[in-house]
Order: structure tokens, then C-alpha cells, then sequence
């Protein structure tokens, strides 16, 4: 496959749209500040105060209503919809907030219903020049996402012919696969070559760049669509159903469109999570930057070597990212534990049921302290604010790790961890942490924590993690 930088142009939520989400709640805060201007009316702390609090709620509630997801294939009004509803639940908290604290008064009535109007008229041009500027962008041949497309039959047809009709999406379909189609003949009206059967679409992904897989294989054939599904969940590319008729039975999905046609996501966006986990990971970085920087001279101090560790771990559909610790160990740690295994089983059988090692003499003197009270982990907040990481998930693990336990037992636990980011804290280190023997013990648990995931579960799981925290349990 391509080099992991090439996932920076893939990610969901990509560098333009974050800007859009600040620019988004300026417009709001500035729109305000204008209306007050032109209208005379005298500038008050209470219009400072509400400029702050309308900032706050418009970043989150235009997060939670995924104004920022990826609009390709999604007609113009429905995007209006969307911002006029996270508009309406920001203005609702407002009148709220106004009621509670009897300080209407305090506000020009004028400038807040004309504000209250043509706010979202605002933001949705803002979006519309995004989207022009994105259109323009593809038609250059740029920032265009391939897919494959796997059943040639009426439905494929109609999936090839929909993607063609919105060439702006930037969606270019490389070809198909197919178990019935095998003469030339046949193929001519697809307009694209027959990739392979689908049991080869594995190796395929495996070996190409490709973006999105369409499954568009009738409900009858759900042994190779849950083939597909156990199988490449894991290779990189994002997969959708392309609904035939009736749709059940199919676990951890969301119903999307593109153009006129619905499509079923295997790859669920959680747009409250990441609201949480941007808001919880700036006040911790902020409240603890001091300390972070007092714990990396020591770390400077106490050994040779970087201040931080980098660990290449699984996240969001199989993909790598650079895991960031605070370095714990002495430098040439990893050709140090070969050694180390290679003349003693004991310590190997240890590290192949929980590659971890008790006692470790690898680890540095303030390397001991950071593990046991957990601040070796805190420069993972960045790759939380990145995008690589949550705040709650499941544990972060390498690639070995998701072929050698998750795979097992047909590879739903693979495709389950797949679909969600690895985070901080979870299950695993609140209810067992490293004290688990049974490696199996703790694929249950992230199977867990994916099926039961709710934002009351986050709360409980960081309440019992800052407990684990402070006694230490389980931590070496």
C-alpha cells in the first residue's frame, strides 16, 4: 500500500474542513459584532460574555451535527438542513441560557432576531464557496478518492452510473469484481475492466490505494458480503452496502447516501466523541502543560535519547499512526529485548501472553515513576487532538497483535477494532489493566467497550481511570 503520509489527504475531518469549523463560529461571533455596530447599540460585557459563550456552543453543536463530515454525493439542501438544525440547538441553549439568568433585557431584541436569521444563510454560503473551491479542485485532477465497486450485475450498474453522474464528488471507480462476469463481451458495458472475483479483493486492497469499497451484491449472496466485511475491514479503504431492498441484521452501521442512492456505512462516525475528546484534550493539555514540560527534563536529564517514545499503532480502518509516549526506557530498548528473549523462555512465554514485561530492566529510574502514575501517557492528548486517537477506546495495538488474537474466530473482533480509534484509556485499564493473563481477556473487552459505546460509558470509564491513576493499580 501507499505510505501512511498518503492518509492525510484520507482523513475524514482534513486540514480545510477544521479550518472551516473555526471560521464557521468566527462568522457567528462576528455577524453578532456587527449587527451590534450597525445597529448603535452600546457594547456591554454582557455582548463579550455572549460572544464567548456563543463561540463555545457553536463549535460544538456544528461538530455533533457533522457539519464537517464529507459532503461528496450530498445534495446542497440537505447540508442547509444540517447547519439549520445545529444552528437551532445553539440558539434553543441560548434562550435557555437568557431565561435561567433573567439577562434578556441586557440584549438589543432587533439585533439578536436578525443575527438569529441569517446566521445559517451565513455559514451555508461560506460552505457553498468550500464546496465550489473543492470542485474546482477535483476537476484539476486533485484530491480524487478511487474505489472499486464488487458485483457487476443491475445494481453495479446502477452504483457506476450514479458515481459518473456527480463527477464533482471526486470519486473515480478504478474497476469491478465479480464471480459471474468472464467474457469481454460482458464487460464492454461497464466501462471499466473486471478487477478479479471477489474472494481476490483481499489481496487487491492489500496491494492498491484504494479508498472506498461498494458492495452491491444482492442480499441473497450474504455469505461474501460478511466475507468482505470480516476480511478487508482492517486494509485501509472505507466500505459501503449499497442497499439492494430490505436491510437487516447487519451490525454497527448507518445509513448514508450518495447522490440519489442510499449506501450503508461500515465505518460509524461518532460526531459526539469527537466533540468530546477535542474539548476534554485541550483543558487537560492546558491544565498540565507545566507539568508536562517539569516531567520532560527529567526525562532529558535522567538518560540519553529523546524526550518522546513514537510507537507505530493500528487505528480507524486498519490504518498506522506514530503513538506518542514520554520515553520510559533507555535508548535501543527494542534490539535489547531480542536479546533478552532469545536467552531466557520465561521471559519470552511472559511477553507472548501480554507483551509487557514485569520488572522490566529496560526502563529508566523516572521511566518506573511516569508508568506507575501514568504521565508517561499524557503526550497521547496530541494524537487524541489529531485524530488518531480518542480519549476512551479501545487499547492501541500493533499490527502483529490485530493478525495474531483479533483475526481469530472468523475476524469480527478485527473488523469491530477497526472501526473506531484506539484511545487513552478504557475497559482494559479499568477494570483489569495490566494484571490480565488471558490475551483473549482483552479482546473481549474492546469487543465490549465497541458494542456498549455511549458518552455516559466515557464518563465512568475516565471517573474509575483517574482512580486507577492515583492508586497505581495494575501499573508497571
Amino acid at each position: 500500500m501507499s505510505p501512511v503520509l498518503s492518509w492525510n489527504l484520507r482523513e475524514r475531518s482534513s486540514l480545510i474542513y477544521k479550518i472551516l469549523h473555526v471560521i464557521d463560529c468566527s462568522l457567528a461571533c462576528g455577524f453578532l459584532w456587527l449587527l451590534v455596530r450597525i445597529y448603535q447599540v452600546p457594547w456591554s460585557p454582557y455582548y463579550t460574555w455572549l460572544e464567548v459563550l456563543v463561540f463555545a456552543l457553536s463549535f460544538l453543536s456544528f461538530q455533533y451535527f457533522q457539519l464537517y463530515r464529507s459532503w461528496r454525493g450530498w445534495k446542497f439542501y440537505l447540508e442547509f438542513l444540517v447547519i439549520v438544525k445545529a444552528w437551532g440547538v445553539v440558539i434553543g441553549l441560548l434562550l435557555f441560557y437568557f431565561f435561567i439568568f433573567k439577562i434578556s433585557e441586557a440584549y438589543s431584541r432587533v439585533v439578536f432576531i436578525v443575527w438569529l436569521f441569517f446566521t445559517p444563510l451565513l455559514i451555508f454560503f461560506a460552505h457553498l464557496i468550500v464546496r465550489k473551491f473543492f470542485r474546482y479542485y477535483r476537476s484539476q485532477g486533485k484530491n480524487i478518492r478511487h474505489a472499486v465497486i464488487v458485483g457487476a450485475g443491475d445494481l453495479g450498474m446502477r452504483m457506476i452510473n450514479q458515481v459518473e453522474a456527480i463527477p464533482w464528488a471526486g470519486i473515480e471507480v478504478v474497476g469491478f469484481f465479480d464471480d459471474k462476469i468472464e467474457t469481454r463481451e460482458k464487460l464492454e458495458t461497464l466501462h471499466k475492466p473486471l478487477l478479479g472475483k471477489i474472494s481476490e479483493i483481499e489481496s487487491y486492497l492489500k496491494t492498491h490505494d484504494i479508498d472506498y469499497v461498494y458492495i452491491a451484491l444482492p442480499m441473497r449472496a450474504e455469505k461474501k458480503i460478511f466475507s468482505i466485511l470480516r476480511n478487508c475491514r482492517d486494509l485501509g479503504a472505507q466500505i459501503f452496502l449499497v442497499p439492494d431492498l430490505y436491510i437487516f441484521g447487519l451490525h454497527h452501521a448507518e445509513i448514508q447516501s450518495l447522490g440519489d442512492m442510499l449506501v450503508l456505512s461500515f465505518n460509524p462516525y461518532r460526531s459526539w466523541k469527537r466533540a468530546f475528546d477535542i474539548v476534554f484534550s485541550t483543558v487537560v493539555l492546558v491544565l498540565v502543560s507545566p507539568v508536562m514540560l517539569l516531567v520532560a527534563l527529567l526525562v532529558k536529564l535522567d538518560s540519553r535519547g529523546p524526550v518522546f517514545y513514537r510507537h507505530r499503532r493500528i487505528t480507524l480502518s486498519g490504518r498506522e499512526f506514530e503513538c506518542l509516549k514520554f520515553r520510559t526506557m533507555v535508548v535501543g530498548a527494542d534490539k535489547k529485548l531480542e536479546d533478552m528473549l532469545a536467552s531466557d523462555p520465561q521471559l519470552r512465554e511472559q511477553w507472548n501472553k501480554t507483551f509487557k514485561l514485569k520488572n522490566d530492566p529496560r526502563v529508566t529510574r523516572i521511566g518506573r515513576f511516569l508508568r506507575r502514575t501514568s504521565l508517561d501517557e499524557f503526550p497521547q492528548f496530541i494524537n487524541v487532538l489529531k485524530g488518531e486517537m480518542s480519549v476512551v477506546g479501545a487499547r492501541p495495538i500493533i499490527s502483529r497483535e490485530l493478525d495474531e488474537f483479533y483475526k481469530k474466530k472468523g475476524g469480527e473482533s478485527a473488523g469491530l477494532y477497526c472501526s473506531m480509534k484506539p484511545g487513552i484509556t478504557g475497559p482494559w485499564q479499568v477494570m483489569m489493566r495490566t494484571d490480565m493473563e488471558n490475551y483473549q481477556d482483552r479482546v473481549d473487552l474492546d469487543d465490549w467497550y465497541v458494542l456498549h459505546l455511549s458518552l455516559w460509558t466515557d464518563i465512568k470509564i475516565i471517573g474509575r481511570t483517574i482512580i486507577c491513576v492515583i492508586t497505581g493499580k495494575g501499573a508497571y
